[in-house]
């Protein structure tokens, strides 16, 4: 990869922005972004390839960025969230057990023997995709702080039971993995917690806005990137890394500068470059080869989503349960270790994109839909610097 390739990138992303700017259309960007490296990938162009390593490390840093600014975004201290836990909790847990059945018939029906592997896909969701798509439709309201933690749960779970469907003998590492990020995220809490009592994280913000040393920010990168290194070393997916730190800088309270900062690094640059190279990363030529994968592709992607859309009879509305159903990034670390390791059938790999993609396509409509009906969470007005510098916390670093 160099930088003429780097620059490609960067203009293909702005298909993102260009298909979201008409606001009646109601597309999230990552939409865009996801179909340019589909473009420019391997199923039509062949121009960008996400096995390049300087290619898939800046992805990577991407998606653990994104899944910190996503964290920091939850409202943990508004008590509807918490109210709203048990029931994400509850629904989650739902629509696992209610794929198992489609799952199993989709295994017996296509003679793969991969009810478990399917039963994951059906009942992951994507924090990556959907997070975004809830923040740049601003959709709020009591449905949507039931739905975060229902998303979550349902992604964590999923990509930590990845390995024991598809890899049992590794399933326990990664399960350790986990316990040991979630357990660094605790301490960071406890530690960053009593820095706040102690009047540190606010000596430190007034120092590095006068010297304009950017402290915080390098500081916040610093543990995400080392909570991503435990993940990597651990063999847990990164979106964990990323989002539970980000729920600590949520628990503590992100100050307003870290936050524009944050963004302009991960929506400039950072974020545009993931969802380039996951639409890279899906490789679609099998299905012409393979019809029957195209059958089971859609029948998968149908399933997951009504799997989801079932928990209409939890009272969560319809819009919300097609929305929870969007995946990706399982789908694609299932179909890339399901490949490396020689277990999947030809074309089915293949059939698992076509399946997330479906489901990708569904909760797009699904949160168009959401943005038109319920209640939604306008962008707050622009503050004057005079008034940031006065209501500004201090934060973590």
């Amino acid at each position: 990869m160099d930088f003429s390739t780097l620059a490609v990138i960067m203009v293909a992303g702005m298909l993102g922005p260009l298909i979201a700017l008409r606001a009646s259309w109601r597309v999230p960007v990552v939409i865009g972004e996801l179909a340019a490296g589909v473009l420019l990938g391997p199923t039509f162009a062949g121009y960008l390839h996400s096995g390049d390593k300087t290619f898939a490390f800046l992805a990577d840093m991407g998606f653990a960025l994104i899944m910190f600014v996503a964290g920091a975004h939850v409202p943990v201290r508004d008590r509807a969230l918490r109210s709203g836990l048990l029931k994400g909790l509850l629904r989650a847990v739902a629509v696992a057990a209610v794929g198992v059945v489609p799952a199993f018939a989709l295994s017996r029906g296509f003679d793969t023997g991969h009810t478990a592997l399917y039963a994951v896909l059906i009942a992951s969701s994507s924090a990556a995709l959907i997070l975004p798509i809830i923040d740049a439709l601003h959709l709020g309201g009591p449905s949507v702080l039931a739905l975060l933690p229902q998303i979550a749960v349902a992604d964590t779970a999923c990509i930590v039971a990845l390995p024991l469907a598809v890899d049992p003998a590794h399933a326990a590492r990664s399960a350790l993995g986990a316990a040991a990020v979630l357990g660094c995220a605790v301490l960071l809490f406890l530690a960053l917690r009593e820095a706040e009592r102690r009047g540190w994280h606010r000596r430190l913000h007034r120092l590095s806005k006068e010297r304009k040393f950017a402290i915080e920010l390098r500081i916040s990168l610093a543990i995400v990137f080392a909570l991503a290194a435990l993940a990597t070393h651990t063999h847990v997916s990164i979106m964990l890394a990323g989002f539970s730190f980000g729920l600590v800088v949520a628990a503590i309270g992100e100050p307003r500068r870290l936050a524009r900062q944050l963004f302009a690094l991960t929506e400039g640059f950072l974020g545009p470059l993931f969802f380039v190279w996951l639409g890279a990363s899906l490789d679609l030529r099998q299905l012409g080869s393979h019809p029957s994968a195209i059958v089971l592709g859609l029948l998968l992607g149908a399933a997951t989503i009504l799997a989801h859309a079932s928990m209409r009879l939890t009272g969560q509305p319809l819009s919300h349960g097609v929305l929870a159903s969007a995946q990706l990034g399982v789908p694609v670390a299932a179909a890339t270790l399901g490949t490396q390791l020689h277990l999947l059938r030809p074309g089915e790999s293949a059939a698992l994109l076509l399946g997330a993609l479906v489901s990708v396509a569904a909760a797009t409509a699904a949160g168009a839909i959401a943005a038109r009906n319920a209640p939604t969470t306008p962008p707050p007005p622009p503050t004057p610097p005079s008034a940031q510098a006065a209501t500004a916390r201090p934060g973590p670093g």
